[in-house]
Order: C-alpha cells, then sequence, then structure tokens
C-alpha cells in the first residue's frame, strides 16, 4: 500500500515542502548555527590539544609529506657556528626481538637531553622495559619489493626517510647506526666538523672483511659500522627513496639500498677509518690496539667476538673503555709506541686501553700492524682484509706482555691526565731468558699526556711520540706521551 507520505520520504525535495514556510527559515537558520558550533568546538579543542602537547600531533592530523627543505636550508646557510653534538640526529634501526638485549650498549653511549633521535622497531616494545632512547614505529614498508635479503632490510634503510621526517629542529647531520651499534659522538663531532653539511655528503666506512666487500660493494658505508648523512643529502633522499628502493629489490641488506639511492643522486662515500663494522671474529685485541691514526668513531657485532677486556662481559669492557673515553675521547684507542733503549724492549700504548711491552726490539712498522689475534667474518679465515696483518709469534717469549687499562687520574687543571694500565698474566712464563723476566716484574704501567686538541684532526694528522722513564723501581714503569719535535723520528736503535 502506498501513501501520499510514504512518497515524500523518497523525495526530500517533497518532505521540505511539508514544512510550513514560516518555520522553513528558522530550521535552516538553526542548522547553520549548530554547524558553525560544532566547527568552533573541533578548532577549540585541536588548539587545546596542541598548545597541551606542544609539537606533537595528533593521530588523525597526518603528518606532511616532507618538512619544507627550502626554509630549513636558508635557515642553515646562515648559520656559520661549529657543528656540535646538538646538530646530529640518531636513528637506530632496531627490532623488538633484539632490542632489549641489546639496548645495554646504547645505554652506555646515551646521553638523555643531549643526544637526540630514536630507536626504529617494527612494533611498540614491552611497556614495562625502559630504555634510555626513545623508540618509533617504522612506517609502512611492507608495500615494498624485496627478493634479496628480509623484509626488516627495507624497512630499516628507510629509517633516515622516518628520522627526517620527525622534524627534529636544527638538524645539520643524520647518523644511523644498528641496535647493538656503539658510537662515540664527541669524536663522530670531530670527524663530521670537517665536512661542509651545507652540501649533499655520505660518510662511513666499510668492511673490514674483503669477503664482505666483495658481496656488497667497497664504495658502500656499512650500516653497523654507521654512516652519517648531511641535511641536504637526507632531504633529497625523502624524495626519492619509496622508488629507489624498489629498483633494487634484489639488494641485500639496508645498507646497500641506501648506497644505492645516494649512488643516483651522483654523492659518493666519503671514508673516515674512525668508522668500525668489526665483521672479524675471534679476538679483536689485534685491531684495536693497532688503531688507525683517526678518532674512534664506533663499534658493531660487539657480541660476535670476545670481550675487550679479559674477565669482564663485553658491556663491562665497553663500559671500562668508555670511562677513559669520557675523560679524553679523542686519545682514546690512539697508539704511539717508544723504546726502552737499556733493556732494548719496544713499547706500544693504545691509550685507553693497553700497553704492550714487547722484549724485542720491533720497527714501528711493525708496531702500527694489527697482529692477527681475529678471522674474517663468513669464512673465518686468515684473510685477506682491507689492511696488512702480522702474525702471532709462536714463540710465546716473544709475544708481548700486555697490561690493561685499570684506572685514570686528571691532573694539572684537568688539562693532562694520567692512566695505569696493569699486567694481564697471573704467572710469568719460566722458560724465557733474563730480559723477559724482566719485563715481567713490571707490575703497573703509568701514562701521563696532555689531552688531544680537537684542531689536531683538521688536517693530516701525526703520530704523538713517547718517552721512557729509566727507573723501573716498585715494579711500574712510567712514560709520557708528547708531540713529536719538529724533525724527530722514530728510529729502531740495536
Amino acid at each position: 500500500m502506498s501513501t501520499a507520505a510514504d512518497n515524500s520520504c523518497q523525495d526530500p525535495f517533497k518532505a521540505l515542502k511539508l514544512i510550513p514556510k514560516e518555520k522553513t527559515g528558522n530550521v535552516l537558520t538553526t542548522s547553520f548555527k549548530v554547524g558553525v558550533a560544532v566547527i568552533l568546538i573541533f578548532s577549540i579543542s585541536l588548539a587545546l590539544y596542541s598548545f597541551i602537547s606542544g609539537t606533537a600531533r595528533p593521530d588523525f592530523f597526518l603528518w606532511p609529506d616532507r618538512p619544507n627543505p627550502t626554509l630549513y636550508m636558508s635557515r642553515l646557510n646562515s648559520d656559520q657556528s661549529p657543528t656540535n653534538i646538538s646538530h646530529i640526529a640518531f636513528g637506530l634501526g632496531g627490532s623488538t626481538g633484539t632490542w632489549e638485549n641489546r639496548a645495554g650498549y646504547s645505554d652506555l653511549w646515551w646521553k638523555p637531553n643531549i643526544t637526540r633521535g630514536y630507536v626504529f622497531l617494527e612494533k611498540n616494545p614491552d611497556p614495562k622495559a625502559q630504555f634510555k632512547i626513545q623508540h618509533r614505529v617504522s612506517s609502512d614498508w611492507r608495500r615494498f619489493r624485496h627478493s634479496q635479503g628480509s623484509e626488516s632490510a627495507v624497512r630499516i634503510a628507510r629509517v633516515v626517510v622516518d628520522l627526517f621526517r620527525a622534524e627534529l629542529p636544527n638538524v645539520r647531520w643524520f647518523v644511523m647506526g644498528d641496535d647493538d651499534t656503539v658510537f662515540f659522538p664527541e669524536n663522530l663531532v670531530t670527524v663530521l666538523g670537517k665536512y661542509d653539511h651545507r652540501r649533499m655528503v655520505y660518510v662511513g666506512g666499510n668492511s673490514e672483511s674483503v669477503e664482505q666487500d666483495v658481496m656488497h660493494a667497497y664504495d658502500m658505508a656499512f650500516g653497523g659500522g654507521g654512516f652519517a648523512i648531511s641535511y641536504p643529502l637526507a632531504a633529497e633522499l625523502v624524495n626519492a627513496m619509496d622508488g629507489c628502493l624498489n629498483r633494487y629489490h634484489n639488494f641485500y641488506g639496508s645498507d646497500q639500498r641506501v648506497w644505492a639511492c645516494v649512488g643516483e643522486l651522483g654523492v659518493t662515500l666519503s671514508r673516515e677509518p674512525g668508522f668500525h663494522q668489526i665483521d672479524i671474529r675471534g679476538d679483536p685485541f689485534g685491531l684495536l690496539v693497532a688503531h688507525p691514526l683517526a678518532p674512534l668513531i664506533s663499534l658493531h657485532h660487539l657480541d660476535s667476538v670476545k670481550p675487550l677486556f679479559p674477565k669482564q662481559s663485553q658491556v663491562e669492557s665497553v663500559r671500562a673503555l668508555m670511562e677513559a673515553y669520557e675523560l679524553d675521547p679523542l686519545r682514546t684507542l690512539q697508539q704511539c709506541f717508544c723504546y726502552h733503549r737499556k733493556y732494548k724492549w719496544s713499547v706500544s700504548i693504545s691509550w685507553g686501553y693497553t700497553v704492550q711491552i714487547y722484549p724485542i726490539l720491533l720497527t714501528p712498522k711493525d708496531l702500527e700492524t694489527p697482529i692477527l689475534t681475529f678471522k674474517t667474518w663468513r669464512s673465518w679465515n686468515d684473510g685477506p682484509f682491507t689492511f696488512n696483518t702480522r702474525p702471532v709469534s709462536p714463540d710465546p717469549c716473544q709475544q708481548p706482555i700486555i697490561y690493561y687499562f685499570a684506572s685514570l687520574n686528571e691532573e694539572d687543571g684537568a688539562n693532562h691526565t694520567l692512566t695505569t694500565y696493569t699486567n694481564s698474566l697471573s704467572k710469568p712464563l719460566n722458560n724465557c731468558n733474563r730480559d723477559y723476566a724482566r719485563a715481567m716484574a713490571i707490575e703497573n704501567i703509568v701514562v701521563s699526556a696532555s689531552k688531544m686538541d680537537p684542531q689536531d684532526w683538521n688536517q693530516s694528522p701525526r703520530r704523538q711520540c713517547c718517552d721512557i722513564d729509566g727507573n723501573l723501581g716498585h715494579g711500574t714503569m712510567r712514560i709520557r706521551i708528547r708531540r713529536c719535535k719538529h724533525s724527530e723520528t722514530v728510529t729502531v736503535r740495536g
């Protein structure tokens, strides 16, 4: 059955005619007022939310695709101040499956309210767990192709995009690493300060194992060791990354994908030897005691090698190294060597880590060549590496006596340091000669040094020299590190 009322309900214009003319205007006016009121309430609520939460944005307020780099670059170009830690944003790639166990490493170097950045995870971690570094959930990565490597490689490759879009203020450099990368931030500042952050710059280091460089790339910054991207390069990557990732779906790692996308922008790697991927197995001792003449910037893969210090866990070892680092960051692991002329000993210092006494004379070239205490990353072979190595002597009496860092002090108005190193052997070798026994009688080595100046690294650096005090009383050797004289050489004289 059909009625006029039923038909009117199907036609909104006819239904409107049923309203008396004198009431139509009132209805429209009331509807308009209600609409205005709703909009006003929504606007006030949004303003209050923004005021309360500072710079945070509500979930329903969409992030822009990218910050405005043109406006930012104008401010960047006008700021001529030296680079400092506030100009760096860190983006660590991690996962909830590893982060809880690895966060102990980042806790050693991260300084809340000083160091800035995030660890990017695939989902929110356990809310009960407490970490120094704030986390963020990576933006959608599953829409990208990947035919090699894991899905997480695509996600971690996009950390630079997610970090850029976080819009941290006053950033000059975006520094990427893994959730187990140990950074040495003050040294990173010194190294990045050499570069013009207003240009497109890509800074990092490659792998120690040649097999890894062959598999991935020689001119690629390996992500675990960390790499830095200047703001102008990051701004271009944000615009190009998504399409680029699909073109390189056959690449294995996240760092290889980033390298390919950077290459499409015409930018090549600026190598810095202080970034350490630690693509080695076994004992890293031989590598670290012959650190290149460059500031220590990072260490990675520490769970895959023996602890740096004996009788300590790896986290405890890094904490001990950090103790020395906090006193004189730029000198940490810096090597110098000198000779005890009377007893014909060779002494090598790796500041903040070890002192070695060889009861024989070795040339400076021998001392600066890493001892082969480690194997290659993938095949566990004796090489090849991207640097020369020398074998461990099969004769225990020609192997060094090792003294590990034990304590430190500041002196002379905090411009000088005293570090003490103690013998790691509990029992001497009885079948060695008298020179070896005399060296073994030394229980402690005290090293004095002035703190290193960042300006020392602005141009071609020079290894420093040292002097050994002839008095070896009370089982203590004293060494003074100093700048080499103008024409001074470190020469073996038998």
